[in-house]
């Protein structure tokens, strides 16, 4: 059994590729995929993520604004209003990105804080986009005190050193199908050299298909062949890798239910 930990449901294509969310999630479980984290990334297209997905119980959400998306707007009591939902169990996605938008650090930084302090208050999970902004996020976790609630940093693609500094603050780190790319030597040593119970498994579709569907549109039935290339990378069975990232999973997301 696996959990694809991060997928944007409600941002797949339902005109030509799927016929719906059934479809979506039966492909996935015909692969072995029973549970699934729908991540939030702007306010606005929340409270309509969170319709689609209301009748399955096998899917969770987060909520929260990624900082590609803040220009979307951010209200912090609207944030807190939607985070306390019940299916909601994690906060996020969120955190900091200076590869596209790094004029806009400071505010990213800002709400990146906003979001901490809520994931503390409300003791849920974070899930952390970071990209070229390395040490500002580890700072800002750590001075929020982000340890008492824990979370992931998801799609991971930085240094062993920041994966074990985040593992040493409690957090996780979730890989997904960039791993199975030709380039990506240094993610893959990085996997080779992390504990596999600190590893999470994820697709983020509709981004980011891993061989041999690159170029095509992600879904969450590709999350076997992230655990099939962790599973060589690691030295260890695929059957290994979907019992430890699922029970990972299930550990941080503690108001997941099975």
């Amino acid at each position: 059994m696996l959990v694809d930990s991060h997928c944007h449901l409600d941002k797949l294509d339902y005109e030509q590729l799927h016929t719906g969310i059934d479809d979506v999630l039966a492909k996935a479980k015909a692969r072995g995929v029973e549970y699934f984290l729908s991540v939030g990334v702007t306010l606005k297209s929340f409270p309509a993520m969170m319709e689609m997905i209301a009748p399955y119980e096998n899917v969770f959400a987060s909520c929260g604004v990624h900082p590609l998306d803040i220009e979307a707007g951010f209200d912090f009591d609207q944030l807190k209003e939607y985070a306390q939902h019940d299916r909601v169990i994690a906060i996020g996605e969120t955190g900091l990105d200076y590869h596209y938008q790094p004029e806009l650090a400071d505010q990213q930084k800002h709400i990146f804080r906003e979001h901490v302090r809520l994931a503390v208050e409300l003791n849920k999970p974070l899930i952390i986009h970071t990209r070229m902004a390395r040490e500002d996020t580890m700072q800002i976790l750590r001075e929020e005190g982000a340890e008492k609630c824990g979370g992931v940093l998801h799609c991971f693609t930085e240094s062993l050193e920041m994966a074990l500094e985040a593992i040493e603050l409690g957090f996780y780190i979730s890989i997904s199908g960039i791993v199975t790319f030709n380039k990506a030597s240094e993610l893959k040593h990085v996997v080779s050299q992390l504990p596999l119970e600190r590893l999470l498994v994820e697709t983020d579709s509709p981004y980011l298909a891993p061989i041999p569907y690159r170029g095509k549109q992600n879904q969450p039935a590709y999350v076997k062949e992230v655990a099939e290339y962790i599973a060589i990378l690691k030295g260890v069975s695929v059957a290994d890798v979907e019992k430890i990232t699922t029970d990972n999973f299930f550990n941080l997301f503690s108001r997941a239910e099975r």
